[in-house]
């Protein structure tokens, strides 16, 4: 069972119909921190500001378990604000601990250009991660944010996108993987990415 995490935050419905066109069945939405850590994959998706979701995520006991179930070892996918609370901390009207899974920063993107990001955009993978598997090098993905996650070590990005500058939009190490697009809205290759993701909770289930 994959946990889509729901820390009232974003587009649940959409990742879940996603993740079912995709081919993944079974999937459920809960804020019940036990099903959270009851559950053989873990997806954090969210939409918003960066402290809210923090506070969210630690008043009702979300972190802690998230922390303790990715440290086990389950596969995580975080999207778009699910990604950027992987941070060390958050810099969106001030400074906000974020769950330190990716020790870095999440800044707002420079001006000059157009804020937030909307649109769809290309994306190059600087590191070969099984998430991208099959979807060529390229591709488009649908995005809408202003911040974006700047990790301190660079190997943990796994795609990069350019706008105004070239930033990281996606990460992954181990069973950690997160994407600051929105793979639900980015048509085949977004559903493929879900479809990956699930393959990989499978893989580890059947160890």
């Amino acid at each position: 069972m994959i946990a889509i995490v729901d820390y009232g935050m974003g587009n649940l419905r959409s990742v879940q119909k996603g993740f079912e066109h995709a081919g993944v069945a079974d999937i459920v939405v809960t804020s019940d921190p036990a099903v959270v850590a009851s559950a053989d994959g873990i997806v954090l998706p969210g939409v918003g500001a960066f402290r809210d979701a923090a506070a969210t995520l630690r008043d009702s006991g979300l972190r802690e378990v998230l922390l303790e179930r990715i440290a086990a070892g389950v596969p995580f996918l975080g999207i778009c604000l699910g990604m950027q609370l992987l941070a060390s901390v958050g810099l969106e009207d001030g400074e906000w601990e974020g769950l330190g899974l990716v020790p870095g920063a999440c800044e707002r993107l420079p001006g000059g250009v157009k804020v937030p990001h909307i649109g769809w955009n290309t994306v190059s993978y600087p590191r070969e991660s099984r998430l991208f598997s099959g979807i060529p090098e390229g591709t488009a993905f649908y995005f809408v944010h202003s911040y974006h996650l700047r990790p301190d070590d660079p190997s943990w990005t796994i795609g990069a996108a350019t706008h105004g500058i070239t930033f990281t939009a996606a990460v992954g190490r181990g069973d950690v993987y997160a994407v600051q697009f929105h793979p639900e809205k980015s048509s085949t290759m977004g559903l493929r990415l879900l479809g990956n993701f699930g393959e990989i909770v499978e893989e580890r289930v059947g160890g």
